[in-house]
This record gives C-alpha cells, sequence and structure tokens, in this order.
C-alpha cells in the first residue's frame, strides 16, 4: 500500500512541475503552431492520417503554423477549390454553397461558429461534423481542403465586414462571386492545374 501511495504522489509531483503548454499538446500527429479540433467532440486530430500527400506547399506549411490560408485569393487555386468543391462537396451544399441537404457555406450564418475561421473550416472539412457530414480527410489532402475553403470563401455573400478570414486589405478589394464567372486553366498562381 505504501508504494502505490507514494508512486501515486511522484506523479502527482511529477504532473504538477511540467509546463502546462506541455500537458496541453496532443499526443499524436507532427506538432504544428495550430491544433486542430474536431468540430463536435474537441479533441485534438492528427493531420498526418488521411489521403496521402499535399502536406509540404509553403500553403499547408503556413497554414498548420498560423492559421492563415494563402490561398483566399489566388485565382489558380480558386479554379481548383471550384472543382474540388464541386466533386467533394456540391452534392450536399450546393454548386453556389446555397445549401441543399446540408447547409448553405454561402452566407453571414454558420452552424459552427469556429466555422468562421479558416481554422474552424479545415477542422469541420477533416474531421467532420453532425449528421451527414462525415470527415474528408480520406477525399482531400491538406492542400487540397485550403483550395476548397479558397473556393468556399470566394463564394461568400454575406457581409465583408464579418468575413473573418480576410485581411483589411483583401476586404477593400473583395469583390462576390458571380454565377458563370471561371478561371483560366492557366490562371497564374501557387496551385498547378488538377490532374
Amino acid at each position: 500500500m505504501l508504494i502505490v501511495r507514494s508512486a501515486r504522489v511522484a506523479l502527482l509531483t511529477l504532473a504538477v512541475a511540467m509546463p502546462v503548454a506541455a500537458r496541453a499538446q496532443p499526443q499524436s500527429g507532427p506538432q504544428t503552431g495550430i491544433v486542430f479540433r474536431n468540430t463536435i467532440t474537441g479533441e485534438a486530430m492528427d493531420t498526418a492520417e488521411g489521403k496521402p500527400g499535399g502536406r509540404d506547399t509553403q500553403a499547408v506549411k503556413t497554414f498548420f503554423q498560423t492559421g492563415k490560408n494563402l490561398y483566399i485569393d489566388d485565382k489558380s487555386c480558386l479554379r481548383n477549390g471550384e472543382s474540388l468543391f464541386l466533386t467533394s462537396c456540391s452534392g450536399c451544399h450546393g454548386h453556389l454553397g446555397e445549401g441543399k441537404v446540408g447547409p448553405g457555406l454561402n452566407d453571414d450564418y454558420w452552424t459552427y461558429p469556429a466555422n468562421t475561421t479558416d481554422v474552424g473550416l479545415f477542422s469541420t472539412l477533416w474531421g467532420g461534423a453532425n449528421g451527414m457530414m462525415g470527415p474528408h480527410n480520406e477525399d482531400l489532402n491538406p492542400d487540397e481542403m485550403l483550395q476548397v475553403i479558397a473556393w468556399i470563401r470566394h463564394l461568400y455573400t454575406g457581409p465583408v465586414k464579418d468575413a473573418e478570414w480576410l485581411t483589411d486589405e483583401q476586404k477593400k478589394t473583395y469583390k462576390p462571386f458571380k454565377e458563370g464567372e471561371t478561371f483560366a486553366k492557366d490562371a497564374t498562381g501557387q496551385c498547378k492545374p488538377l490532374d
């Protein structure tokens, strides 16, 4: 009994002495500046799992450290994001993000308030949500998710002042999507055309 009690005291002492930041880190996945949490459970998610590839781009590295999506107004990435969105998301959320079986994504109402940030929206895409929204981490790699997020943000029709994902400079020049708008296959930017 004395040995068990001594072991408990030693563990408690170690836990108290350990810095809070060290205890708060997720136990799996690459350590990044951002901890992505499941939209429903709040558990830390492992971005090393899921569809291979798409983790070595500068945009993903920046996003994993800062939560800033470098693709937000890049026409080459919007072109790809539209294609990926139409394939992976439009069946539930509509071709223009207007909502169908799933909620609308083009206005200023978010079922999950965390989705007003790109980190929140990435987490929902990665780990899923309630209802029919399953995780898309097997369908889309992190780089593709950032392109989809850029497209979803491009579809936004709400007040520009509420678009937390835009910088102040981007808010000044923001132009909402117009149906029929297209981006050239050879649009210059950070994203190569999809295969």
